[in-house]
């Protein structure tokens, strides 16, 4: 065994033996101890295997019980398209509706909230400007599947109906449905997918491993001049979905 990877030659092993069915769906593992033996190799070794399979998703653990075969999760196809935000009302709900799946949703709004540097510099505002911020996370028959952080100039919306996103008679409805009603019309929405790893706190709301592939997406909505209205740091867990984007091809 190539003493530069030692863990990843094991962890190559035992990813293996869990996709041919040695140990059935929800059978705990043997002990990383017993793998260490088999293996020839260290504790050490064996722990880093077992924790590459983990972030991958095969087994999971389970707080002072042991290490269990996951049941594969089903991975679901979210589309992101200009056609999602013409259907009205919320566009998450839409999507799962397509996915024969209930999306409901909580949230957290706090008004007043100064922008930081990076959020002033996508929202075209001066650092320290008054916003919303919004905290959401996204269920599909009541399981997590999305968080994002939206944040809204308070110059735009400010004592109109709307100023907090889930409150008033707008609530539940889209950004582009809610900044229409104010007589704002969003023209475009830019999108930035990076790829990045599950933090602690992600992966306690969104029920994945610390480590877990996200797709992270930077999102800002734009109105017809040009200027940006809202933005918005949205997080898929890679597990649970693939993200594609639709690109319409204009005909001449």
């Amino acid at each position: 065994m190539p003493r530069e990877t030692p863990y990843l030659q094991v962890a190559d092993a035992l990813r293996a033996r869990i996709k041919a069915g040695e140990w059935a769906i929800g059978e705990k593992l043997p002990s990383r101890a017993r793998f260490a033996e088999e293996y020839g190799v260290g504790q050490s070794v064996a722990q880093r295997a077992m924790e590459r399979l983990i972030i991958e998703g095969l087994p999971e653990g389970r707080s002072g019980s042991g290490t269990y075969v996951r049941r594969p999760r089903e991975r679901l196809r979210m589309v992101r398209s200009r056609h999602r935000e013409r259907r009205g009302g919320s566009p998450f709900r839409a999507d799962m509706k397509e996915q024969g799946r209930a999306g409901t949703w909580e949230s957290r709004s706090v008004a007043r909230t100064p922008a930081p540097d990076h959020i002033a510099e996508r929202l075209a505002i001066e650092p320290g400007d008054l916003c919303v911020v919004t905290t959401y996370e996204f269920l599909a028959d009541g399981l997590p599947v999305q968080l994002s952080e939206s944040w809204e100039p308070m110059a735009i919306t400010d004592g109109t109906p709307i100023v907090l996103p889930e409150m008033g008679p707008h609530a539940g409805a889209g950004v582009v449905e809610r900044m229409r009603s104010i007589g704002v019309e969003i023209d475009t929405a830019v999108e930035i997918p990076r790829p990045a790893r599950a933090s602690q706190a992600q992966a306690n709301l969104l029920g994945i491993s610390v480590g877990d592939l996200v797709m992270q997406i930077e999102r800002t909505y734009y109105d017809m001049d040009g200027r940006p209205v809202e933005t918005a740091d949205i997080v898929v867990p890679d597990v649970r979905w693939e993200v594609a984007y639709e690109i319409g091809i204009q005909r001449d």
